[in-house]
């Protein structure tokens, strides 16, 4: 613990023995100055704060300060009543008593009464309602402010460092005005303490000093008034300044609206940009001191005071007026001259959804539209799934596009497309309609099912009689996850894997460093990656793939094969993903097709790949659609079965006429899925 924690702790505890534990006037009196002191350094911090979080700790000084303040009330209030009758209260509430209060016990009480309503009913009052109101509209803004980052990080506006510092600047605004909602209330329960302690020792003093209890004898009324009223009097203008100072501050902070600059500056630029304002202020001046009976040794110097300078700020204004027209020109044409910088116009964005003018309002979230959240919410859902990075989705509207249209660019080529009612709804048939309703034909853009626009009155209906109905939001979402999970692997780029590896190393920095650099580069570890997510396959567990890549990279260095061996390590995610609960139809490969396949393996140097005649190919293609067919008519995911040997080679051979054919190994279906065949490939 640092030696500054144990002196604040010291001085807490210092607090709370000063209520039990009478202290020398003379201590109490530098107390009093240091709370007077300690007050006006916290006014001034918050007065020129730029912004509230500068004083993040202000609730939790301000209890300590409304700890300190009750705990020299009661040690004057002690004083007070028991050395008051022999001039023992103490310098500081002496001479506040005496002059301030000038002597007198009326005016000093008056004073009294009008700065604790002051600070009661105006300051403490009012900054009460505001840090309610402020927290409640923190809170509420919060969900808003995150979507707005996280859009502002999806289209490229700003890096992950900037969005987790946006986020926790927002999540320390929350935390700082709750606690400021609750701070608050001890500002306003030390306002009426500070009443009820007034009246307290007025009525003890003067019990005292008419019994004599604290005297030895009685004292007449009227003296024993003028003592102890006027050293409470005194004792609440000392301890009533520093509180107003608090309230004033806590208001000051809870009302900071702008971080742009210094208190000055910001008041300068809004009360001295106008010098209409100023003119007009200072023509009222002078009228009405040249007209009414007031004084005008005050009233029209001011007046002309601020006329010259509603003069002087408008003749600046023309000037910077005129600067700022002929600055704008002189930089139009340096700019005209200068060479043109072509490197941010080379750059391609990963991915980019564009749409026509029309599908706006499906983006802008003031019109209702949340597309934008659900880009940030497929990023997260494919990362989370198949564990790569999602590089950032640009979305850009595009005057080439039709109105409804809108396309989805991978590496700055357009891979895919659509056109939307925007507003309409698609509606599928899921195979159990009913009834046929009526709508415009259309296709599904992904899958390219038939499909129908309808209205927003026709939705319930075609909901309750079986159809699938689906808002433009959803379908061009829908549309861009299945597009970026196909182009995934291409997408992964060494740079990603990078960062991968570097989070892995935190944990297991052993593993990666005996795999790399020693026996594979970033790029070969890329490239195993990226064939796995090519097949769909997760590369979320990166430890265990390394894991398998550090054991079998000594041996060979084809990464084909490497990806093979890592497939079969993970066999259990593998087989969750494409095998449910109870028995699983697959089609496996005729033994003989397998031979044949073996035999005619040919390798070069860019890899190895099937090279077999075109009139067995084609009669190897006819009957993998003839097997194809039976389970897909039957509403079953076709699953092939192979050897592991040969699972890569038939994949990459079949690839041609069904990329999204799913192609499993023997050595990847883990002990727990029970798989049935019901049907065979073969050259037959």
């Amino acid at each position: 613990m640092k030696k500054k924690d144990l002196l604040i702790g010291a001085g807490v505890v210092a607090m709370v023995v000063i209520i039990v534990i009478p202290l020398p006037t003379a201590i109490i009196d530098f107390l009093l100055m240091v709370i007077f002191m300690l007050a006006l350094v916290i006014l001034l911090n918050a007065l020129y704060a730029k912004e509230a979080l500068e004083m993040s700790m202000f609730p939790t000084i301000i209890l300590i300060m409304t700890l300190f303040r009750v705990s020299l009330s009661l040690t004057t209030t002690r004083m007070i009543l028991l050395q008051g009758h022999t001039d023992g209260a103490g310098q500081v509430i002496e001479q506040f008593g005496q002059f301030v209060a000038g002597g007198s016990l009326v005016v000093g009480f008056i004073l009294f009464i009008i700065i604790v309503l002051v600070n009661f009913l105006v300051i403490t009052k009012g900054s009460e309602r505001v840090a309610e109101v402020t927290a409640r509209f923190t809170l509420d803004a919060m969900p808003g402010k995150q979507m707005a980052i996280d859009a502002d990080l999806n289209t490229g506006l700003i890096s992950e460092d900037e969005a987790k510092a946006r986020r926790k600047k927002i999540q320390d605004e929350s935390n700082f005005y709750g606690a400021m909602d609750g701070a608050v209330k001890y500002v306003k329960g030390d306002a009426i303490f500070s009443i009820i302690v007034v009246f307290v020792n007025i009525i003890g003093g003067l019990i005292l000093g008419a019994t004599g209890a604290a005297t030895g004898e009685p004292l007449p009324l009227g003296e024993a008034l003028n003592i102890y009223a006027l050293l409470t009097i005194g004792d609440g203008l000392v301890s009533i300044i520093p509180a107003v100072m608090i309230s004033f501050a806590t208001g000051l902070i809870v009302t900071k609206a702008t971080a742009e600059d210094e208190i000055t500056g910001v008041l300068s630029k809004q009360l001295l940009t106008r010098p209409f304002v100023l003119g007009i202020t200072g023509g009222v001046l002078f009228i009405l001191g040249t007209l009414a009976n007031l004084p005008r040794h005050f009233f029209i110097p001011a007046g002309l005071l601020l006329l010259f300078m509603a003069y002087k700020f408008s003749r600046v204004k023309t000037l910077e007026s005129i600067e700022t027209e002929i600055t704008t020109d002189d930089v139009e044409a340096d700019e005209m001259r200068r060479p043109e910088d072509m490197l941010p116009a080379l750059e391609v964005d990963m991915i980019r959804l564009c749409f026509g003018y029309g599908l706006i309002p499906l983006v802008a979230a003031e019109q209702g539209g949340d597309l934008l959240e659900r880009v940030v919410m497929i990023r997260r859902n494919i990362a989370l799934e198949l564990g790569a990075i999602i590089p950032q989705i640009r979305l850009q509207d595009n005057i080439k596009l039709s109105p409804n249209q809108y396309a989805i660019f991978i590496k700055g080529v357009e891979v895919a497309g659509g056109e939307i009612m925007f507003d309409h709804y698609m509606a599928m048939n899921s195979g159990y309609v009913e009834e046929e309703i009526d709508g415009i034909e259309t296709v599904e853009p992904f899958a390219g099912l038939p499909a129908m626009w309808i209205s927003e009155s026709q939705r319930e209906r075609a909901e309750a009689l079986g159809y699938t109905v689906v808002d433009p939001p959803a379908i061009i979402a829908t549309h861009l996850t299945e597009v970026v999970r196909q182009h995934l692997h291409e997408l992964l780029s060494r740079q990603d894997v990078q960062k991968l590896i570097n989070n892995v190393k935190e944990s297991h920095s052993v593993l990666v460093d005996e795999l790399i650099p020693k026996f594979m580069s970033i790029g070969e570890v890329q490239k195993v990656l990226a064939k796995l997510l090519k097949e769909s396959v997760s590369i979320r567990d990166l430890v265990s793939i390394l894991e398998t890549l550090a054991d079998y990279a000594p041996i060979t260095r084809d990464t084909d094969m490497l990806t093979e061996y890592v497939r079969a390590a993970l066999r259990r995610a593998i087989s969750r993903k494409f095998f449910g609960q109870g028995v699983n139809t697959v089609i496996t490969l005729d033994p003989a097709l397998e031979q044949t396949l073996t035999g005619n393996i040919q390798k070069t140097e860019i890899g190895s790949f099937v090279n077999i005649d075109q009139q067995l190919s084609q009669r190897v293609f006819d009957s993998l659609r003839q097997e194809v067919s039976k389970l897909t008519s039957l509403g079953v995911m076709p699953i092939i079965l192979t050897s592991p040997f040969v699972r890569m080679y038939f994949k990459q051979f079949v690839d041609e006429i069904a990329p999204d054919l799913v192609v499993l190994s023997y050595g990847e279906i883990d002990q727990s899925a029970e798989v049935q065949s019901v049907g065979m490939v073969s050259v037959s």
